[in-house]
């Protein structure tokens, strides 16, 4: 059982599905693979622990997304809005 002070951590793929970044796990590991996805101007894995804090770059097809994470949900079934668990600091509205 966590405790209530350790900080949370989910894999990026898990994250950009349950944040409504991407329709399906399997899509967001698709473009994690091919290297459309950055974490601190590197290419990320889907494996990558994503925490509270991390800036992520989305190259959709038409236009290019930098998004903050602002919170990593306990769960991915959980009720929270998924537009509370980023912040779109570039690249327009969602």
């Amino acid at each position: 059982m966590r405790s209530g002070s350790a900080p949370r951590n989910m894999r990026l793929d898990k994250f950009l599905k349950v944040a409504r970044l991407a329709k399906r796990r399997a899509e967001a590991k698709e473009a994690l693979d091919a290297g459309r996805i950055e974490c601190g101007g590197h290419p990320a894995k889907a494996s990558h622990q994503v925490k509270a804090g991390d800036e992520l770059l989305i190259r959709y097809a038409s236009r290019n997304v930098r998004i903050r994470i602002d919170s990593v949900p306990e769960r991915p079934n959980t009720q929270r809005s998924a537009e509370k668990l980023y912040t779109v600091l570039d690249g327009g509205d969602f």
